[in-house]
């Protein structure tokens, strides 16, 4: 990864601006980085572009100072800093509200400085603006500037279905509640959503201006691929609803997922030998994600589970929070001097030291998921995760915790390649947590037996369907392809 304007050698510089110019916008977060990052390593290696990725760096967490700081990058990825800005009189994050109003504000401010910058970024013109969902505001000063706009969804097919629907769910509900829709959401074309698997209410504001945006993009990239939801992306193509409103293409372009080229780190390095020792398809891999928290109460109940299944695991264990479940989404990768003695049942570590690991650390994921010894994922169906688990055919049991993260769960269960946690226990506030034994058989449940040997078989067979997607002759690169010509020949589509 360079500067064009530490090179020295005049001929470099020519040969960089006579290459086709792509500039990517992500909010802050691993989850919204990370694809962004592998797109646009994509387009550099694969298709001979160079890309200019603009990088948030306000309450952005350590991880992501670390990816898009490594040495590995391609050269002709540029990174450019926005100047951070005062978020002090802002909610922390950690408040019932959770995380969305915070980054919702921080990519507000930051988006002030993104005319100027753009402007300086025009020389070479740059062909095209990919953003994420979370700066869908850039579309209007891109659109100002003549520069064509994309959605790159960090998400799924389904979730853009509900989007461009949602308007429609909407003006039938006004002035009354959302529950009078009725136990399901049938979108045109689509497999019915389950109404308690919708995003949270906090989020419809969200989605609304997401889905008012959307008919006026260039394009919409979507990290999935056919095979992996066949019903809905033919849904774009075919059904009358979608056919009738206004839309753009829509290209599924996946899975990108995060390659694993960073240096491990000394207690990274101690994870993957301690799996080196464990027995092939043994142990089961507990982390949420960048953002993911459990109350205390609920942190007791998996310690539990795990313990009462005897199963090997290895579980990223952050410390919980009483707030929200995305109380450590601006952490990410933050060292933690904590012990976790002090937050899990007593004598919980000396018990399983002979069974698992604990960890407070940031984890190799991708290494973890690919390792012979893991058969199973105890995941919060963050986007990222549920393709890194099926690019690896690894089981998995869903444990969703905020987003649109029950849409994706559902869907990995109806695909056959995962158990759904439920939380059947109901704590004194009122809110219902998964409780031991609920853990411990669905822990069982997908490691061992013929169910569990079926979920793996499923996740291996869509992990060579992703294999094919991304080979020279696969649909995701062919319509990657199809979009690099077209910025190349200097086109929108």
């Amino acid at each position: 990864m360079n500067q064009i304007s530490a090179m020295g050698d005049e001929q470099s510089l020519m040969s960089q601006q006579q290459k086709p110019h792509i500039t990517v916008l992500s909010s802050p977060g691993m989850g919204h980085v990370t694809p962004l990052i592998e797109l646009a390593r994509r387009l550099i290696v694969d298709h001979g572009f160079q890309v200019t990725v603009l990088a948030i760096t306000t309450d952005a967490p350590p991880a992501q100072v670390q990816l898009l700081n490594n040495p590995s990058l391609p050269s002709d990825l540029h990174v450019v800093h926005l100047p951070q800005v005062d978020v002090s009189s802002t909610d922390s994050g950690d408040g019932p509200a959770g995380v969305v109003p915070r980054l919702l504000y921080i990519v507000q401010e930051t988006l002030r400085s993104l005319r100027s910058v753009l402007i300086s970024l025009q020389r070479p013109l740059s062909r095209a603006l990919i953003v994420d969902p979370f700066c869908i505001e850039a579309l209007e000063t891109a659109t100002d500037l003549s520069i064509p706009t994309y959605l790159f969804l960090t998400g799924s097919a389904s979730f853009l279905a509900l989007t461009m629907y949602f308007p429609t769910i909407h003006a039938a509900q006004v002035g009354r509640d959302y529950s009078n829709i009725g136990d399901k959401v049938c979108i045109p074309g689509c497999k019915p959503l389950w109404l308690d698997d919708l995003v949270p209410e906090l989020l419809i504001p969200q989605l609304l201006n997401l889905s008012n945006r959307v008919p006026v993009l260039k394009g919409v990239l979507v990290n999935t691929w056919e095979e992996l939801e066949p019903v809905t992306l033919s849904a774009f193509k075919e059904n009358p609803f979608f056919l009738r409103v206004p839309s753009p293409p829509t290209y599924p372009i996946g899975p990108l997922t995060k390659i694993d080229t960073e240096p491990v780190a000394s207690t990274e390095s101690n994870l993957l030998k301690w799996l080196e020792k464990q027995p092939p398809e043994s142990v089961v891999y507990v982390s949420f994600g960048s953002g993911g928290t459990l109350s205390a109460e609920q942190m007791t109940e998996l310690a539990f589970g795990l313990e009462l299944s005897g199963k090997r695991f290895l579980w990223v264990a952050r410390p919980p929070s009483q707030a929200n479940a995305s109380a450590s989404f601006f952490e990410t990768g933050c060292d933690d001097a904590r012990d976790p003695a002090s937050f899990l049942p007593d004598g919980f570590l000396d018990r399983t030291r002979e069974l698992g690991v604990v960890t407070l650390s940031w984890a190799p994921q991708v290494a973890v998921l690919r390792h012979p010894s893991v058969a199973g994922f105890v995941t919060h169906c963050g986007w990222n995760s549920v393709l890194e688990s099926i690019v690896h055919g690894v089981a998995m049991i869903t444990w969703p915790l905020y987003a649109e993260q029950k849409m994706n769960a559902t869907m990995l269960v109806d695909e056959g390649v995962a158990v759904r946690i439920k939380k059947l226990q109901v704590e004194q506030d009122g809110k219902r947590i998964a409780g031991r034994r609920e853990i411990e058989t669905a822990v069982r449940m997908v490691m061992e037996g013929e169910e569990g040997k079926r979920m793996r078989q499923r996740a291996r067979e869509l992990q060579s369907s992703a294999v094919s997607a991304l080979s020279h002759d696969g649909l995701s690169s062919g319509c990657l392809t199809r979009l690099g010509n077209k910025w190349r020949d200097g086109g929108t589509v």
